[in-house]
């Protein structure tokens, strides 16, 4: 096995027969984006761009034969015999055939862990894997953030414009950074010349001689070295202090089943959407065993009855071919029926569906109930069941809540309410009017935002009393003029819904001097500040500032 570049007569002389299909322009990845020295001419619109030929000519990014001084690099892994044995998920797509084999870190990190991964790089506390890879001709680390393998790359060269747009349509400028993610690399697979030609142009920031270079010696092992072992550290142990998510985050990344337990509008599939944006929900109050578990059908030709695989199953399997770690989601477990939960138990036990499909790999279990004081058609879990799994226990708090707020960019008015009236986060509910929960607060925030803050539509979602109380806050608010002094010494020991009701005291201090504001909010430390610069910039958008 060697790796090279495409050549000019298998593109433009003799097309490669999948070319001849697809055409010789090519998709750059996220790490060619951020890689590449852009002239303005590297790229399209499309995001197709530039790639090296093996004789020195090159492909533009319109798949003409045209001279490109700046290129990305599209690689080729030419097999020899018994190479095709390394190849994962092969699949045929009408004439074209794609397979995977290696990882490399091309794509940006999903949007749901970025939190995690810029926590961990302010903490100072990004895990070391031991491994490292080439970009750029430079060997940079690669890190662990939950059960991905990253590593972080500064935008030296903004191109033209002075920023790059990534896949997933996020802006990164110069000087920014963005963690790119070890995935398995996808491949066109030519079993008539025994060679893969990669879907994307992987990579760039090198020149037609040092690109040559760093395929004959270093990319193969780059595209390896998500299968070596770290060096063995000596053993220790440490106390950290974990939320909700990141306990969660840690048993799905140990293979441990997890069961959220928590109020209705918790939040608790919210968070599993945080872990795994693609995580697979059943719910599991409308299934019923032969739903989990397949149904048996008789075939009256050969006299037999057969097996037919789940929906649930089919699709998990699907999703769980690109080799990521996915979830597979049951939630409202406590309101199934015993008779399900047995069947749930036996999967949660054994890993597999009516004794006969086992779970992908990568698929991990994680489930949700709410209370049984919340539902009277809730069923305890069964002891054997209980067992066996991870329990965390969810309870929604302003504190905790306001950070995801912030990140969903919530309407202002929501959260300056419920920064300094916490205890109508949640209210009793009597089973004659709405009652206010964490989630039926995102749905007050939607209204608000579609009809221009009109508070007389808040009664109907989280109750007249909450709505009252909602609007006379807002009333006195508008009577402060002045924020008070503080020392360091006072802001360390105050707690955090206070250090919340300073900050919404210097958002309406704003108007009259913002200088002042700002300086006060920031020594409150870096959530607050967050919450105050979203909070003004929506302000000022709405022209309430």
């Amino acid at each position: 096995m060697r790796s090279t570049f495409l050549s000019h007569e298998q593109v433009f002389v003799r097309p490669l027969r999948f070319l001849k299909k697809l055409g010789a322009a090519a998709l750059a990845s996220d790490l060619a984006r951020m890689t590449a020295v852009d002239d303005g001419f590297l790229m399209d619109d499309t995001g197709g761009i530039n790639y090296y030929l093996s004789d020195g000519s090159c492909v533009d990014r319109f798949g003409r034969m045209s001279p490109c001084e700046t290129c990305a690099v599209r690689p080729v892994i030419l097999l020899d015999e018994g190479d095709e044995t390394l190849l994962r998920h092969v699949e045929q797509k009408g004439s074209i055939t794609t397979a995977e084999y290696g990882f490399y870190p091309y794509a940006v990190l999903d949007r749901g862990l970025r939190e995690l991964a810029e926590k961990c790089l302010r903490d100072q506390n990004l895990q070391e894997t031991g491994r490292f890879v080439t970009v750029m001709g430079k060997k940079v680390p690669v890190y662990l953030i939950s059960s991905r393998e990253v590593i972080l790359l500064k935008l030296e060269q903004g191109g033209a414009s002075g920023y790059v747009r990534l896949s997933d349509g996020t802006i990164v400028s110069e000087g920014d950074h963005a963690f790119l993610e070890m995935k398995p690399v996808r491949w066109i697979y030519d079993r008539e010349n025994a060679m893969l030609v990669s879907v994307t142009a992987l990579f760039a920031g090198l020149d037609r001689y040092a690109a040559d270079a760093y395929l004959k010696i270093d990319f193969l092992p780059d595209l390896q070295v998500h299968e070596l072992q770290a060096i063995p550290k000596k053993a220790g142990f440490r106390l950290e202090d974990h939320d909700e998510l990141s306990l969660i985050r840690a048993y799905v990344q140990a293979n441990i089943p997890v069961f959220i337990h928590g109020l209705s509008g918790d939040g608790k599939s919210d968070r599993v959407r945080e872990i795994d944006p693609h995580a697979l929900d059943i719910e599991l109050v409308n299934e019923t065993p032969e739903t989990i578990n397949g149904r048996a059908v008789y075939n009256e030709a050969k006299d037999e009855i057969i097996d037919i695989k789940p929906a649930w199953l089919v699709r998990l399997e699907r999703l769980c071919r690109d080799g990521q770690t996915h979830i597979l989601f049951f939630d409202e477990l406590t309101n199934a029926t015993k008779q399900t939960q047995a069947v749930i138990f036996k999967i949660v036990l054994e890993r597999f569906v009516n004794n006969r499909w086992e779970l992908p790999a990568n698929a991990r279990i994680v489930a949700a109930g709410n209370d049984r004081s919340e539902s009277s058609a809730s069923h305890d879990l069964a002891e054997p069941l209980f067992g066996r799994f991870a329990h965390v226990y969810i309870r929604t708090t302003a504190e905790n809540w306001m950070p995801w707020a912030v990140r969903k960019q919530l309407n202002p008015y929501v959260m300056e309410f419920l920064a300094n009236n916490d205890l109508y986060l949640r209210t009793p509910y009597t089973g004659n009017e709405p009652n206010a929960d964490p989630r039926r607060w995102e749905m007050a925030s939607r209204v608000l935002d579609s009809s221009g803050n009109d508070f007389s539509l808040l009664p109907a979602i989280v109750g007249r009393d909450a709505a009252e109380s909602f609007v006379s806050f807002f009333r006195a608010q508008q009577q402060i003029t002045a924020i008070a002094e503080y020392t360091d010494e006072e802001l360390s020991r105050f707690s955090i819904p206070r250090k919340y009701q300073i900050a919404q005291q210097c958002l309406y201090f704003s108007a009259e001097n913002e200088k002042e504001a700002r300086a006060l909010v920031r020594r409150l430390g870096a959530e607050y500040e967050a919450w105050f610069r979203y909070m003004l910039e929506r302000k000022k958008k709405a022209g309430l500032s």
